[in-house]
């Protein structure tokens, strides 16, 4: 089994920076795909980012260009720089993560075999 733990979530202005970070424990060294999904209030789950075991990392068009994910395998972590925050942007975070291999991109309803239990980012305009 996997345990998924979310840090990094806060209040931030428009225009800001956040770092989220996820930590894998158990048996996190069998995990193929690393990644983020995130709920905005009122609004169902979608997918935001995620990178392979190798180090490719897929995004959907909304953050494209302003989030970057990486990913340390040697401490089973993974990251999520958000630049140039946007109120929109305002969500539940979670991380996820799968066995399988990775697709180019995943559809809101996907479940994935592993979810953290989320961490709070508020954009301020």
């Amino acid at each position: 089994h996997v345990q998924l733990v979310e840090s990094g979530g806060g209040v931030v202005q428009a225009g800001g920076t956040l770092r989220l970070s996820c930590a894998a424990s158990g048996n996190a060294f069998d995990l193929n795909v690393m990644g983020w999904y995130r709920q905005p209030p009122g609004k169902q789950r979608d997918w935001v980012a995620h990178i392979t075991v190798g180090g490719v990392g897929y995004y959907t068009s909304a953050v494209k260009g302003r989030f970057t994910i990486t990913r340390d395998n040697a401490n089973s972590t993974v990251y999520l720089e958000m630049n140039s925050l946007k109120p929109g942007d305002t969500a539940v975070y979670c991380c996820v993560a799968e066995l399988s291999a990775g697709k180019t991109k995943y559809s809101a309803t996907y479940t994935m075999d592993y979810w953290g239990k989320g961490t709070l980012v508020n954009v301020s305009s």
